[in-house]
C-alpha cells in the first residue's frame, strides 16, 4: 500500500481530537466520519444535536448496512497518508480493509468514563451530553454499534490518563513508529 491509512477509534471524550491534531502536524490528511454524518444532517435540515446526529447515524445503519458511514467516508479519502477519525464498528473496519487492505491500522484511545464525561462537558460542542445519564446513554448507543469490538481489536492502544503533554508524547511516538 503506497499510502498509510490509520483508523482512529475510542469512546467519546477519550482524546481522539488531540490525536487528530498530532496526526495533522505529522502530515496526515484527516477525514472525520462524524463530519460525514453531520453533513448529512445538514443536508436533511435535521440540526446537529446529539439526538439528531446519533439518530440519523443509527437509522442509516439500519437502512443501508452497518458499513454505510465507512463507504460514504471513503469518498473523501485522497492519495495522501490519511487518518480516519471516528470508526465505530467492525463492519466499518472491514469496509476500509476491503478497499485499502490489511495494512489499515486501527488505533484506539482509552480513558476512564469519569474523565471522558468531564472532557465532554468542557469542550462545549452542541452534541455534548448534558447529564451523566445522557453520557451513559450515548456510550451504550455507541457500544451497541460495535465500538467496543473495534477498540478490542486495535493494533495500537493509547491510554490517555496522564497529562496533556504525556498524551501528546504518546501520540508523537505512535505516529513516528507507524511511519517507519
Amino acid at each position: 500500500m503506497d499510502m498509510s491509512l490509520l483508523i482512529l477509534t475510542g469512546m467519546p471524550g477519550a482524546g481522539k481530537e488531540e490525536f487528530v491534531s498530532m496526526a495533522k502536524e505529522a502530515g496526515f490528511e484527516v477525514v472525520r466520519m462524524g463530519d460525514v454524518v453531520r453533513r448529512e444532517c445538514d443536508k436533511r435540515l435535521l440540526g446537529n444535536t446529539d439526538a439528531s446526529v446519533g439518530g440519523l447515524a443509527n437509522n442509516e445503519r439500519e437502512v443501508h448496512g452497518d458499513d454505510v458511514w465507512a463507504r460514504r467516508t471513503m469518498t473523501y479519502i485522497g492519495e495522501s497518508d490519511t487518518l480516519i477519525d471516528g470508526c465505530r464498528s467492525l463492519a466499518e473496519v472491514n469496509a476500509f480493509r476491503l478497499e485499502y487492505g490489511d495494512d489499515a491500522i486501527i488505533i484506539a484511545i482509552h480513558t476512564r468514563p469519569e474523565a471522558r464525561y468531564q472532557r465532554l462537558q468542557c469542550r462545549g460542542r452542541s452534541d455534548a451530553p448534558g447529564t451523566w445519564e445522557q453520557f451513559e446513554e450515548r456510550d451504550l448507543r455507541e457500544l451497541g454499534w460495535g465500538l467496543g469490538e473495534v477498540i478490542a481489536r486495535a493494533n495500537v492502544m493509547l491510554v490517555n490518563e496522564g497529562t496533556l503533554r504525556d498524551f501528546q508524547s504518546l501520540c508523537q511516538n505512535a505516529l513516528g513508529e507507524l511511519r517507519e
